[in-house]
C-alpha cells in the first residue's frame, strides 16, 4: 500500500471511529433523556379526589401520587375540552392554534403548528397517544398525522360521539390503530392504559425513550362505569351523612365517581409497572385533567364556584401533579403562583434537554427553574382564558355564532384577582365562591386587566376565528368520511342526535388536493351501522324519517356541464331517495382548492337536515399525493 493510500485510510479510519464515538455519544444522551408520561383525565376536576377532600370517593393511588409530585395548586386550563387539549399539545393558546371548540368545525388544530409529538419525535423519542384525541378526525389533523408513531385513539367528545365507531359503548369498542379501525376487548380506560404500558415496553426495548399521552375518556358522558366500580360508589352513598343528597344525583354520582375509582385502579397498575420495569426514577409523570368537575357543584366543590364550561373558578382550576425522581426537581411540595396548560410542553422540553427555536414562540413559560426550586412563579403573572361557546340552539350555520371567540368572553387572572367576561370582577383572597361582584369598587385591577386584554387580543384576534379545512384527495384517507361534528357554527356531536333525526343543516369547509372526479356520497348513517336513509337501524332503534330527495351543492364547482362534458347518466344537483337506499352518491368534478360541501335530506312533513356523513373518494384518475 503506497503512502497516499495509508493516508487515506487513516483519514477514512479516523472518520470512521468518529463518527462511532459520536453516534454513540449521541445514543447514550438520547437514552439518558427522561421518558415523559402525560395523563389527562376528562371530566374530572380540581374536587374529585379524596386528597382534595371529596366525601364520597377514595383515589388512594391519585393520592400517593400527589404524595410524591410537585403539585401545581392555582393551575388553569380551558373551561372546555378541546381548548385544553390543543393548548397541552401545543403550548400555544386556542386562539392561535385554531381548536377553540369541542364541535362545530372548531377543535381543529392548525396543522402547520408542531405538537409535543414533533418535538419528541425529532429529538429521538417514540411517541404515542392512547384515547381520546378530539382534535380533528380527518387528514391532516389526526394523531399519526402529527407526529405520533404509535397510537390507539377515538376521534371526538365522547365514546359514542358522531365521528367514532358506530354503536361505541365503552366496553368492547373499536378504536383507531395506527389509521385502522380495529376492536378491542375490555373497558375503555383498561385498553388504553393497557396499550400504553405496551407501547412503553416495546419502546424500552428498542432503547429509545419515549413519550406517552395517555388522555383517558372517562369520567365524561354518557356515565358507563364498570359494574364493580359503581357499586363501591353506591355502598358509600349508603351511609346517612349522604341522606341529603337525592337519589338522582345519587344514580349520577354511583355512575360518575364509579368511573374515577377505575382511574385510580388503574394509575396505581402504572405506578407499579414503572416500579416493576425500573422506568419510575427516569420518567417525568404528569397527572392532570382537561377541565373542572362536572357534578361537583351539586354535591361538594373544594371551596369553588362553578364546573365544567364556566369561567368561575370551579370551571378551569384543575389539579396538576408532577413527579421525576431522577430529575433534581424540589421535594414534593405544593408550588403556588399562577400556572397554566401552554406551560406543560415548553416546561418538559427544557426538562428533556431539547430545543424549540425552530418552533413558533409558545404562550406557556417554562416551569423547569422552579420545580427545581430556583425560582416562584411571579406575582406579576396574568393568564388569559378563553374559548369559543356552543351553539346549542342553531340548527344552521350563521357568520355570527356563538362559536366565534370574542375577546370580552374571556378570564382574565392576577393574583387572586379574576376579570370574567369584562363585567365580573372577583377578588378570590377575601371572596373564595366568588360571590359578590366588586367591578365598579376597584378600577385599578379593571383597568390594568383590560389593558393586559386589550393586548392579548390585538396579537391573537385576527386568527382566533380562521376556519381550518379537512383535506380531501389525498394517499392519506381514502376515502375521507366526513361527519356531522365538523359542520361549521352547528352542533351535531353525539350518535343520539342522529338517532333522533335531529333536523338541523350545515356544511363542510374542504381543501381539494387534486383536480379530478370524485363520488361523493350521502348518508344519513356511517356504512358500519347499516342503516337505509329512511329508516331506522336494522334493530329497530332510531327515528324513521320520511326522506324523498337528496341534494348535493359544492361552492364554485357546476356540476351539469362537467357531467355533460364526461358522458355521465346526469340527473342534476337532486336525487330520489327510495326505500332501501342507504347512500346516495353525485359523481362530481372538483377543481383544486379550497371549496364548501352542502348537503341536504328534504322529505313530507317540511323534513330537511344535512347528511350527517358523507364519503368523498376520488376516482380512477386522480393521483392522489
Amino acid at each position: 500500500m503506497n503512502r497516499t493510500n495509508r493516508v487515506v485510510r487513516g483519514i477514512w479510519l479516523f472518520g470512521f471511529i468518529a463518527c462511532l464515538a459520536s453516534n454513540a455519544a449521541s445514543n447514550e444522551a438520547v437514552a439518558e433523556r427522561p421518558n415523559v408520561i402525560v395523563v389527562m383525565t376528562d371530566d374530572q376536576g380540581y374536587p374529585e379526589l379524596s386528597v382534595h377532600g371529596n366525601p364520597v370517593l377514595q383515589t388512594p393511588h391519585l393520592d400517593s401520587l400527589h404524595d410524591e409530585s410537585l403539585r401545581l395548586t392555582d393551575y388553569h386550563v380551558a373551561p372546555m375540552c378541546t381548548p385544553t387539549r390543543g393548548q397541552l399539545l401545543t403550548g400555544i393558546d386556542a386562539a392561535r392554534n385554531g381548536a377553540i371548540n369541542v364541535s362545530s368545525g372548531r377543535a381543529l388544530l392548525r396543522p402547520e403548528i408542531p405538537t409535543i409529538a414533533n418535538y419528541f419525535g425529532d429529538a429521538g423519542y417514540a411517541t404515542g397517544v392512547f384515547g381520546k384525541w378530539h382534535l380533528g378526525a380527518n387528514y391532516p389533523f389526526r394523531p399519526q398525522d402529527r407526529g405520533f408513531q404509535e397510537s390507539v385513539w377515538y376521534p371526538s367528545s365522547s365514546i359514542p360521539s358522531v365521528p367514532s365507531y358506530w354503536g361505541n359503548d365503552y366496553f368492547d369498542d373499536v378504536y383507531i390503530h395506527n389509521g385502522t379501525e380495529e376492536q378491542f376487548s375490555g373497558y375503555c380506560t383498561d385498553v388504553f392504559f393497557a396499550e400504553a404500558k405496551a407501547f412503553m415496553k416495546k419502546s424500552v426495548a428498542a432503547n429509545k425513550p419515549f413519550m406517552c399521552y395517555l388522555a383517558t375518556n372517562t369520567p365524561h358522558g354518557p356515565f358507563n362505569p364498570k359494574p364493580e366500580d359503581r357499586d363501591v360508589i353506591t355502598k358509600r352513598l349508603a351511609d346517612p351523612q349522604f341522606d341529603h343528597l337525592d337519589g338522582k344525583l345519587k344514580n349520577q354520582l354511583a355512575n360518575y365517581l364509579g368511573m374515577i375509582v377505575n382511574i385510580d385502579a388503574n394509575m396505581g397498575s402504572l405506578l407499579k409497572f414503572l416500579d416493576d420495569e425500573d422506568l419510575a426514577d427516569n420518567t417525568i409523570l404528569i397527572f392532570k385533567t382537561d377541565n373542572g368537575s362536572l357534578l361537583g357543584p351539586r354535591y361538594f366543590n373544594a371551596g369553588m364556584r362553578g364546573r365544567k364550561t364556566e369561567l368561575w373558578e370551579g370551571g378551569h382550576r384543575v389539579p396538576c401533579f408532577i413527579r421525576w425522581p431522577d430529575g433534581n426537581l424540589a421535594k414534593p411540595q405544593d408550588i403556588g403562583g399562577l400556572t397554566q396548560v401552554q406551560d406543560i410542553l415548553p416546561t418538559l422540553l427544557e426538562l428533556s434537554g431539547i430545543k424549540s427555536e425552530n418552533g413558533p414562540e409558545f404562550d406557556g413559560m417554562s416551569l423547569a427553574s422552579v420545580l427545581r426550586g430556583e425560582q416562584h412563579v411571579s406575582d406579576d403573572r396574568i393568564l388569559i382564558i378563553n374559548y369559543s361557546r356552543m351553539p346549542g340552539f342553531a340548527n344552521y350555520p350563521s357568520p355570527y355564532s356563538q362559536t366565534q371567540m370574542r375577546a370580552d368572553q374571556a378570564g382574565v387572572l392576577w393574583k387572586r384577582w379574576r376579570l370574567l367576561e369584562d363585567r365580573e370582577l372577583y377578588n378570590l383572597e377575601t371572596d373564595p365562591l366568588q360571590q359578590t361582584n366588586v367591578i365598579d369598587q376597584h378600577p385599578e385591577v379593571v383597568v390594568k386587566l383590560r389593558k393586559r386584554l386589550a393586548e392579548w387580543w390585538d396579537r391573537v384576534g385576527a386568527a382566533a376565528n380562521e376556519e381550518q379545512r379537512i383535506i380531501v384527495g389525498t394517499k392519506y384517507e381514502n376515502p375521507t368520511k366526513l361527519s356531522a361534528t365538523e359542520w361549521l357554527d352547528v352542533f351535531v356531536d353525539q350518535q343520539g342526535q342522529v338517532l333522533r333525526g335531529q333536523q338541523k343543516s350545515g356544511y363542510w369547509l374542504i381543501d381539494v388536493a387534486e383536480a379530478g372526479d370524485y363520488d361523493i356520497e350521502l348518508r344519513r348513517w356511517p356504512k358500519e351501522a347499516d342503516g337505509t336513509i329512511q329508516g331506522t337501524l336494522p334493530d329497530g332503534t332510531g327515528t324513521a324519517l320520511p326522506i324523498t330527495q337528496a341534494s348535493l351543492y359544492v361552492a364554485g364547482h357546476n356540476h351539469m356541464s362537467i357531467g355533460e362534458k364526461k358522458g355521465y347518466q346526469f340527473e342534476g344537483l337532486t336525487k330520489q331517495v327510495k326505500k332501501d337506499d342507504k347512500g346516495i352518491t353525485f359523481t362530481m368534478h372538483l377543481k383544486k382548492g379550497p371549496t364548501a360541501l352542502h348537503t341536504w335530506f328534504r322529505g313530507k312533513d317540511n323534513t330537511m337536515l344535512s347528511a350527517y356523513y358523507v364519503y368523498v373518494s376520488p376516482k380512477n384518475g386522480v393521483q392522489a399525493k
